[in-house]
């Protein structure tokens, strides 16, 4: 019965995203309420202390998590807020792409943009840089909504075939199933169908767009801050890999470079303008990751996760990778992959790398299945949960092409 009522509030926090534009009600809150209920009912429903003493240990490992995940959310988005504002961003993207261009060329660019800088930096970096792009153009809603939909899937197909690019990627790499000269494989089926949905989604496009003429604001040490943000990244790779250092504690640090560079450049006005910029982050997007794991931490503590580890071990591993990546579109693909490692199904490389794939990839088939999905419905107006169930069909097909090649490919290359 406990289980039924806390599977039915995860539901009604569901339709709650779903009917966010019916109900005006703002996903972040309802989310977080229903969450924090999810859990308060956890400890209600306990009936020994032993009992009590587990789920506040699973609480508080759930909070840490997500603890985490604010930190890092925040130091990034301070510094492309920081960067954004001073048009630094714009300044970059009009050297880089031409100032005008048709728009299925554009199509085609984002999305190999996304799919490159998120192999080397984190989703979460790259998602808010190649948004950044779509302010540059003249762009409609509609093309607004196909371009942050392309962005999404490329960001989650790029972080697949480094170590550095996704957080499952790494998981697996670290349990030993799959060498980096594989993973690196995993690029080729990821470009390809990330290539197919700029094709599709470029069908029906028509015209040029011009980039929005920038004025720049920007001095000396806006660009020395701009460089640190790029060191920030680079060590946040290179010192995760040397010595494991979580990426969390790089960026906070750079952070506070970024501010004790501030201080030693700016006067007290600037200063205090300066920490505008941590204000400017959405927090609705940090309330709504908030909530959402909150969700998931319960689903992981009242064993749902251990009944999909159960039903994944039923059937051909070829196909219940597949699925698992469909089931990571609901489901955190962390904890989702971490049962799946806790479980060591005997798998062969070929299956472990279409794992690799398809949980790093299949949370692209809902908007609220990945960190980039959650920051892009924050970020752009017209993409709402409703307005991406129109674009499934095209990213089930690309995905499903994706983790087609990569079996092809995995196969193949231990034959």
């Amino acid at each position: 019965m406990l289980e039924i009522f806390l599977l039915t509030l995860a539901v009604i926090a569901l339709l709650s995203i779903i009917f966010e534009e019916v109900t005006h009600i703002n996903k972040a809150k309802t989310t977080l309420f229903l969450g924090c209920v999810s859990w308060i009912t956890l400890f209600i429903a306990a009936q020994t202390p032993e009992q009590t003493a587990i789920i506040s240990e699973e609480l508080n490992e759930n909070l840490l998590e997500i603890a985490t995940l604010w930190l890092f959310l925040m130091s990034t988005m301070t510094f492309v807020a920081y960067l954004n504002a001073k048009g630094m961003i714009q300044v970059l993207v009009q050297k880089i792409f031409p100032q005008q261009v048709s728009v299925r060329m554009l199509m085609l660019q984002v999305g190999a943009f996304a799919l490159v800088l998120s192999t080397f930096c984190d989703n979460v970096t790259a998602t808010l840089v190649s948004l950044g792009l779509l302010t540059t153009f003249n762009l409609d809603d509609q093309m607004r909504c196909r371009m942050a939909v392309l962005i999404i899937f490329a960001v989650n197909s790029g972080g697949v075939a480094l170590i550095t690019g996704d957080v499952t990627t790494l998981m697996i790499f670290l349990a030993g199933k799959v060498h980096i000269s594989e993973l690196l494989a995993l690029f080729i089926p990821a470009t390809i169908s990330v290539l197919l949905l700029s094709v599709i989604f470029s069908l029906n496009a028509k015209g040029t767009v011009s980039t929005t003429p920038i004025k720049q604001s920007f001095n000396s040490i806006d660009i020395v801050i701009g460089m640190i943000f790029l060191v920030t990244i680079f060590l946040t790779m290179v010192l995760n890999v040397l010595f494991a250092i979580p990426p969390v504690l790089t960026f906070l640090a750079g952070l506070s470079v970024m501010f004790l560079v501030g201080k030693s450049s700016k006067t007290k006005d600037e200063e205090v303008q300066i920490l505008e910029y941590i204000r400017q982050v959405e927090y609705d997007t940090l309330l709504f990751f908030l909530g959402i794991l909150l969700l998931v931490g319960m689903l992981k503590e009242i064993g749902t996760l251990d009944l999909l580890t159960q039903v994944y071990s039923m059937y051909d591993p070829g196909v219940s990778n597949f699925f698992v990546g469909v089931g990571s579109a609901v489901l955190d693909n962390v904890p989702l992959t971490a049962a799946l490692l806790k479980a060591d199904p005997t798998l062969s490389t070929a299956q472990w790398l279409g794992l690799t794939y398809s949980v790093g990839v299949g949370g692209s088939l809902l908007v609220i299945g990945s960190a980039a999905g959650i920051i892009a419905m924050s970020k752009v107006q017209e993409l709402t949960f409703v307005a991406y169930l129109k674009f499934v069909p095209a990213l089930l097909l690309c995905y499903s092409v994706g983790y087609g090649l990569t079996l092809f490919l995995a196969n193949h290359l231990h034959n």
